[in-house]
């Protein structure tokens, strides 16, 4: 089986204009097609009424998982998977450090023919010592044979701590630049697939919309999953 899968941290529905606009949001998670989405940023708070996942869910036709990370009476914040396939198990890990932003990770279980497919998605934080708790403790979480690890993972030190363990459990994994979307630079958002055979291509999705559409750009993988 062949899936696609795609992380894309939409940063509100605001894109690199300033402009709030969640239909162009929708519009590229259309053109990704992909089976599996990791979204990070997604806010439903006092933004027109919408309920944020609902809404994308019900314009690509796939099923929500919400993994928010900020509750409030105004609505929520945090991550989200959207997906076609089964869904057989869903758990979700609480990645708060000390007094920073709550953080948090999706972990599920989804089905693809006779195998099943670990997917985690997260959105780590911004100092180092937290991105090192957080990978950590989601590393000890890789349980399945077939696991892939999504997200926006804020981490630019090539030489840190948190890429090295990544790459000792995932091997070497293709990590083209995503932030900031116009002219970006800097690797953040990144999919890790595990045993590295099953990955067939990785690449950003930098279309013309997408430039815009938020300040990330999205990341997209094409895996193998069984005999070809």
């Amino acid at each position: 089986m062949r899936l696609r899968l795609a992380t894309y941290n939409i940063h509100s529905c605001v894109g690199a204009d300033g402009q709030y606009d969640p239909d162009r949001i929708a519009e590229v998670l259309r053109e990704l097609s992909a089976d599996v989405i990791a979204l990070q940023e997604v806010d439903s708070r006092e933004h027109r009424g919408l309920e944020m996942l609902e809404h994308l869910a019900a314009e690509t036709g796939l099923h929500p998982i919400p993994g928010p990370t900020l509750i409030k009476n105004t609505g929520h914040y945090g991550n989200a998977i959207l997906t076609q396939l089964r869904i057989e198990q869903i758990r979700r890990h609480d990645l708060r450090f000390l007094n920073h932003e709550p953080r948090g990770a999706i972990d599920a279980d989804l089905e693809c023919g006779s195998l099943m497919l670990q997917i985690m998605v997260t959105h780590l934080g911004l100092k180092p010592a937290e991105r090192r708790f957080q990978v950590q403790y989601l590393l000890q979480r890789v349980t399945s044979p077939h696991c892939a690890l999504l997200g926006d993972f804020n981490e630019w030190f090539l030489w840190g701590r948190p890429l090295r363990w990544l790459k000792a459990v995932f091997g070497q994994i293709p990590t083209p630049c995503t932030f900031p979307s116009p002219f970006p630079v800097f690797a953040l958002d990144r999919i890790w697939v595990r045993p590295g055979e099953i990955l067939i291509r990785l690449e950003v999705h930098k279309t013309s919309l997408a430039r815009v559409a938020s300040d990330h750009l999205p990341v997209k993988a094409l895996i193998q999953l069984g005999r070809p």
